[in-house]
């Protein structure tokens, strides 16, 4: 019984000093407005430098940089995103892997004919404007309109939702993609 109470007691000291020793390990992966907002300014300066990219040493310069944004920016190494670009026809609407996702950023991939790289349209501004933010722990929703501006100065507003998530490292990630052009009567 002796021997029981001693190792006991040791435990419980070397414990304590573990404790005391350290600050407390705190893990928050609850995503902020400020990422939010931060990420959607991101993801505008990104399809902006893939474009750069392109105009500067071509497409397989931009193809590159768009492999890294969507290894930086999206989940795909999680899991299928949720992506629905704007500019997309039936059977391939939907995008949930990162082959999708280049190929509608940069083209050139035979299994999506109809893709001709959204990133490559010549854009010299993107602006995200934000209507609601959803947060919710570790994910976030945003919704607003997304305004790209042309190098002829043209302006093309889409309607866009983002989902996020952080992974592991506490990076935050697209999850969800959904972008559409807004309605206009007839």
């Amino acid at each position: 019984m002796k021997v029981k109470l001693v190792a006991l007691t040791a435990l419980v000291a070397l414990t304590s000093n573990i404790a005391n020793a350290n600050e407390p390990i705190v893990v928050n992966q609850a995503v902020t407005e400020k990422e939010a907002l931060t990420a959607q300014q991101a993801w505008c300066a990104a399809l902006l430098d893939i474009n750069a990219a392109y105009e500067k040493d071509g497409k397989v310069a931009a193809r590159a940089l768009a492999e890294k944004v969507i290894d930086s920016a999206y989940a795909y190494q999680m899991g299928a995103v949720l992506f629905k670009p704007t500019l997309t026809v039936n059977p391939q609407t939907f995008r949930p892997t990162r082959a999708g996702a280049l190929s509608y950023f940069v083209g050139g991939d035979p299994s999506f004919p109809a893709d001709t790289g959204f990133a490559l349209k010549g854009w010299k501004k993107c602006e995200p404007v934000t209507s609601a933010i959803f947060l919710d722990g570790n994910s976030a929703i945003t919704m607003g309109k997304v305004h790209f501006t042309d190098k002829n100065g043209k302006v093309t507003t889409v309607d866009k939702t983002w989902g996020y998530v952080k992974d592991d490292a506490g990076n935050l990630r697209i999850n969800l993609h959904h972008s559409s052009l807004e309605y206009q009567p007839k």
